[in-house]
């Protein structure tokens, strides 16, 4: 597997990769796998259409990952991927995925990709996908990512959704049911800029006595963008769960948070929070007194907020 600097620097935002990972992965670039590898543990199996992957995790897999990046280098292309992962009972592993898109033509780039997880009773999986947008050219990037997550009993899962820079219209949707004991913790990292458009939808049914879910979300909104953030949790059960958004809003940005609850058992505790604000001028005239310019305590702040 040959990468140009492009791909590696796109792979490097995306993933954290600098190198070929060690483990079980699968590299995508430009609608084409370029290098793919399987563990005794973890096998994966590519759709027959050549449009996703099946990952087949055994129970009792222990410290050990996932690598599924996507990048994107050629203009003009368009792609929908469906990939399952099947994780095993009692199984603990990291699934990193992601796509990166740099786009220096006319025409637009677009990745849509598709992800379910069947989590068996009592596993653990942290998921981590990031999305990144470069390139100078007047094609848009574009990213859909669609999540489903199917949860057993005392399974735990963990996401990481990321998206700082370059990403010029995405709709977020991920959906979760959830057995008894199962938890579900979501933390969200937005940052839009010029006339991005960016809509977050989670919808997560808790319909196990017991399970719980924590979706957040940390987002900034700059010069003209705009962002949907819209968050419904159900509890069908004796269960409890809190959504939280929190922005900042710069220039001539616009937020919409619309989180909602549905409590359907008279023991569902739910919780909803939202705050949507300027920076404090005393935050940036503290930072200024130390050396910092206007623009650089700004940096400072976003990139405290959204760390």
């Amino acid at each position: 597997m040959e990468l140009d600097e492009i791909q590696k620097r796109l792979l490097k935002e995306v993933a954290d990769l600098h190198k070929v990972p060690e483990g079980a992965y699968n590299i995508r670039s430009n609608g084409q796998s370029i290098g793919r590898s399987s563990t005794e543990n973890i096998e994966i199996i590519p759709r027959e259409d050549g449009q996703g992957l099946t990952v087949k995790i055994k129970p009792g897999t222990k410290h050990e990952s996932v690598h599924i990046p996507v990048v994107m280098t050629k203009s003009g292309i368009k792609e929908l991927v469906y990939n399952d992962f099947y994780v095993g009972e009692g199984s603990d592993v990291v699934i990193v995925a992601g796509c990166g898109i740099d786009n220096c033509g006319n025409a637009d780039s677009e990745h849509d990709g598709v992800h379910r997880f069947f989590v068996e009773k009592g596993a653990h999986v942290k998921y981590v996908e990031k999305h990144y947008g470069s390139g100078n050219g007047a094609g848009k990037r574009i990213l859909n990512p669609g999540t489903e997550v199917y949860q057993d009993e005392e399974s735990f899962v963990e996401m990481e959704m990321v998206q700082i820079k370059g990403v010029d219209d995405t709709t977020r949707t991920t959906t979760a049911e959830l057995k008894q004991g199962a938890k579900l913790v979501v933390r969200e990292r937005l940052m839009t800029h010029g006339d991005q458009n960016a809509v977050s939808i989670y919808k997560v049914e808790m319909n196990g006595e017991g399970s719980s879910s924590d979706v957040v979300s940390r987002s900034v909104a700059k010069d003209n963008s705009y962002q949907k953030f819209d968050a419904v949790l159900r509890g069908n059960t004796a269960c409890s769960g809190h959504t939280e958004c929190d922005a900042i809003i710069m220039g001539n940005g616009r937020i919409l948070a619309v989180p909602g609850l549905e409590a359907n058992d008279v023991d569902a505790a739910l919780v909803h929070e939202a705050a949507i604000g300027k920076i404090a001028g005393d935050q940036i005239i503290k930072l200024m007194t130390l050396g910092l310019t206007e623009e650089e305590a700004e940096e400072q702040i976003i990139n405290g907020f959204l760390k």
